[in-house]
């Protein structure tokens, strides 16, 4: 009896074990086989931005260089509106294939999710992470003819509520917003925002002597900062500018240990992309981000080449996720 038992158990075992045998193995080689025919067809780069800014160009320096190697077409696809919301939420609903990529700003991956109720999209959730292409320096900057001429004079008006200390940003929720309230915060000094519709208005209002101060990409400041229409007091970096080595960080300057408020860049796919893609994908790039000419290309315009592993991104995502919501909340700060 208990031998007929156990030769029955053995038997029905059998073709379960053998099933599961078999499943996986048609896993491990359809995923081999995605990335060994990966790319087979044209490969949209979605951007969430219009065309112009640092993340359409950090899309047509990956997406070129991509072509160039696969030989198959790497297209960029300008998708702005809400924030860049509209075009995350698109490549989110997109097929997990590899074939719609999104070029991932820091707001929309660690930011957004804080500042909008409804958003449309679950950075974590819903997309699944290649590598973090490139930091972007950000630079304090006041006009070049203006009276304050040290970050320290600039606290020391802002604690004494003489003058309004006016700051511009390209909008609620940006990376200019979110440093200016950062070292509102870390220093206990009141400025007043006042947000525009894109970077150049805000900067030109600095430049025309009508806003006090900005925190502005390194990329759009450092000609006025050469030609002396910007005084650089500055950079919201861990270390010092390659691009600007005479000024100093703000943790410096200020006495503010640990302040940063950078801007990067990531590349990113829909959630459930086959990991042998993601892999793929993430090496490449990671060896065009090595490149002599895209490094120097990069670092002229104050951004640092990265190509971090699909896991490198991810925490930094939760951390900064962590960071900047924290900020939101104790500084109040909204979308209108």
């Amino acid at each position: 009896m208990n031998h007929n038992i156990r030769h029955l158990s053995s038997i029905s075992k059998t073709p379960l074990l053998a099933a599961l045998f078999a499943a996986t193995v048609a896993t491990v080689a359809f995923a081999q086989s995605s990335s060994d025919h990966y790319p087979s067809q044209l490969i949209r780069l979605v951007v969430p931005f219009a065309a112009g800014g640092t993340a359409d160009a950090l899309a047509r320096i990956v997406g070129d260089n991509l072509s160039q190697r696969w030989g198959s077409p790497v297209i960029v696809e300008n998708k702005p509106g809400a924030q860049g919301n509209i075009g995350m939420a698109a490549v989110a609903k997109s097929p997990p294939d590899g074939y719609t990529l999104a070029l991932v700003p820091v707001g929309n991956a660690a930011v957004n999710p804080s500042l909008f109720k409804d958003l449309p999209y679950n950075p974590i959730k819903d997309f699944a992470p290649i590598s973090q292409l490139a930091v972007v320096e950000n630079v304090l900057v006041v006009n070049g003819n203006s009276n304050i001429k040290t970050l320290d004079q600039l606290i020391a008006l802002g604690k004494s509520k003489v003058g309004n200390i006016t700051y511009s940003t390209p909008g609620a929720g940006s990376q200019a917003h979110l440093a200016a309230e950062l070292l509102a915060h870390a220093t206990g000094i009141e400025l007043t925002h006042v947000p525009y519709r894109g970077l150049a208005p805000a900067l030109t209002d600095v430049l025309n002597g009508e806003i006090t101060m900005t925190f502005a990409q390194l990329s759009n400041a450092k000609p006025f900062i050469e030609n002396g229409r910007l005084l650089a007091l500055g950079v919201a970096s861990r270390e010092r500018s390659a691009a600007l080595p005479d000024v100093p960080t703000i943790a410096e300057a200020g006495k503010l240990p640990g302040f940063e408020a950078v801007s990067w860049y990531a590349l990113m796919a829909p959630a459930h992309t086959p990991d042998a893609v993601v892999r793929k994908l993430y090496g490449e790039v990671a060896s065009i981000m090595r490149l002599p000419g895209v490094g120097t290309a990069l670092e002229a315009q104050g951004a640092k080449p990265v190509g971090g592993t699909p896991e490198q991104l991810a925490a930094v995502i939760a951390d900064d996720t962590a960071r900047w919501s924290k900020l939101i909340r104790e500084a109040h700060i909204e979308v209108q």
